[in-house]
């Protein structure tokens, strides 16, 4: 049986979901409602004395370490976790690592295929750190795909098949708004975005309760904005907030050079747009058949698990030695490459990370190949202590 596992790490908030055969629908008939269950954390880690990664803690005592999902902001925060300086994309990849080990206390997702997405607006370097930070803790076999793909994906499984198209995917967050033109239905390229996503801060979760902290005189927002915003309810401030953000979707159809016209629905997705009032607005303004999840917070971690699934041979595999369902790999091991970590059979300790800069690394790959060294050969070339390993970390 093939399964995919979905994963969707927000600024806010991370969800993974699962995805099999059971949830496809039988030809010529619809999908049944019934899904497989999501899980659902606070994007957060904190790791104690010992190097273990917790998601979505919130500590009584120390530090969580929040604001690190988006590669694209300059505040994105790295950390430093004993001898080790993760950057943001090795703390985005240690999540995905603690969800999929979470969701393989589920036996079918023990050989799941898994699938990442991330904001489609990334440059290729920033893909690149994240592939690179998902690599170095073994999570090569882990597929990138952007976030409006993945909710597309959900789109055709949901409701389709889809006539040749475009969709507009309407994605509002907790930090950010999305508006990204995707190609839908048979014939798409296998990039379908069309045009240039637009992104903005101004919109979204945090930005509504900016809006509502202004009006309750709470905040601490320009005098004119708290003048607007004053005397109005709450229902009335979404519906406004809304409508302000309908310029990003003109913006974005604009990079396309394509009008409303040529849209054929408008996919909702997001935790911020579960309110009935934001799929309302939208569908007034833009005179579009808009379509919108029962959760549309885990709309593109469903879609990516979709993907996921497909990608997925179906075959079992086995489990990796010494990491049983339900475990948290220790963050001093996560670093580790393969060919140093001990081997089945082989008496596993404690060890200290020795961290080497990218250009050290590669001058001792360097010389390591040059002089055709066997496993055995680099711990005695490099005369290692007892208790240590070389650790690659970007």
């Amino acid at each position: 049986m093939a399964v995919g596992l979905g994963l969707s790490i927000g600024t806010v908030n991370t969800v993974s979901a699962l995805a099999d055969d059971r949830t496809k629908a039988p030809p010529g008939r619809r999908r049944q409602p019934e899904r497989t269950p999501a899980i659902t954390r606070r994007t957060t880690l904190t790791f104690d004395s010992t190097g273990l990664a917790r998601v979505g803690v919130i500590p009584r005592h120390g530090r969580a370490i929040t604001e690190f999902a988006d590669l694209s902001q300059r505040t994105a925060r790295s950390a430093r976790v004993g001898h080790r300086a993760l950057t943001p994309a090795d703390l985005v990849a240690t999540v995905a690592d603690c969800l999929i080990l979470e969701a393989r206390r589920d036996p079918r997702a023990v050989a799941a295929g898994i699938t990442l997405t991330h904001p489609a607006g990334y440059s290729a370097l920033q893909v690149g750190d994240l592939r690179a930070s998902l690599d170095a803790i073994g999570l090569n076999r882990v597929a990138l795909v952007a976030e409006p793909i993945a909710a597309a994906a959900w789109l055709e499984a949901e409701h389709g098949p889809l006539m040749p198209g475009l969709a507009l995917i309407y994605d509002l967050g907790g930090s950010s708004l999305d508006v990204t033109l995707v190609r839908v239905g048979a014939g798409r390229p296998e990039n379908p975005i069309v045009g240039v996503p637009v992104r903005s801060g101004e919109f979204g979760g945090r930005a509504f309760g900016a809006l509502v902290a202004a009006r309750a005189g709470n905040s601490g927002l320009a005098s004119h904005l708290s003048g607007a915003v004053r005397g109005a309810t709450a229902d009335e401030l979404r519906t406004d907030h809304v409508r302000a953000s309908l310029e990003l979707v003109y913006r974005c159809l604009r990079t396309a050079d394509v009008t409303m016209a040529d849209v054929d629905c408008v996919l909702v997705v997001g935790g911020a747009a579960r309110p009935a009032d934001v799929p309302q607005v939208l569908s007034d303004e833009l005179a579009r058949p808009v379509i919108i999840a029962s959760d549309p917070e885990r709309t593109t971690a469903d879609g990516a698990a979709i993907l996921a699934r497909r990608a997925n041979p179906g075959r079992d595999e086995p489990a990796q030695p010494g990491r049983r369902a339900g475990a948290h790999r220790r963050a001093t091991d996560d670093l580790v490459p393969a060919w140093l970590r001990p081997q089945p059979g082989q008496r596993s300790r404690t060890t200290r990370a020795l961290l080497f800069s990218r250009r050290t690394r590669r001058r001792l790959t360097r010389a390591a190949t040059a002089v055709g060294m066997s496993a055995g050969g680099v711990a005695l070339a490099f005369a290692l202590p007892a208790d240590a390993v070389i650790a690659g970390l970007r």
